[in-house]
């Protein structure tokens, strides 16, 4: 009997003592827009974007996704299609006003999530996602770079590569 109730003990303390569950965000600018019209609020992608697009696809080939966020403009769209499509997910839009917001937060909570912005929302993004003003806005040429921020439990860290596609 008293083994039993240790057995007991011990199963149950194992099954409460879970590991927190992990989210990664990786967060990237659109790719290069066309600038032909410097009055267009809303450009498309040039072609080196386009190509750009195409590539980051194949860098998140092997990378697991749940969720892919993307802005309303037709640059970041543009730039996740590939991406979404290879993945077979929806892109889904933010509010670029309501970064890291608290419905987002309980939607990718424990996910693998892609966010595409822009040269100030994305840093502003890692920031928000962060809970301090670590990132400064991206350079308007800067189209390689890839926040990875990661949550475990109550750790968060953020790792920033540039990716040469």
């Amino acid at each position: 009997m008293k083994k039993f109730l240790f057995l007991a003990i011990v199963f149950f303390v194992f099954i409460n003592c879970k590991q927190p569950q992990t989210t990664t965000y990786y967060l990237i600018r659109h790719a290069e827009k066309d600038r032909t019209n410097s009055t267009n609020q809303d450009p498309n992608l040039n072609e080196n974007g386009l190509k750009r697009a195409e590539k980051w696809a194949t860098y998140f080939k092997d990378i697991s996704l749940d969720a892919l966020y993307s802005t309303n403009y037709k640059r970041t769209q543009q730039t996740a299609k590939p991406t979404a499509n290879a993945k077979k997910v929806e892109i889904l839009s933010y509010n670029p006003r309501e970064l890291y917001a608290a419905d987002f937060k309980k939607e990718s909570f424990g996910k693998s999530v892609l966010i595409v912005g822009h040269s100030n929302t994305t840093p502003a993004f890692v920031n928000a996602i962060l809970g301090e003003k670590k990132y400064e806005d991206m350079n308007d040429d800067d189209n390689a770079t890839l926040f990875i921020v990661t949550i475990k439990g109550k750790n968060k860290s953020c790792k920033v590569l540039k990716v040469g596609l």
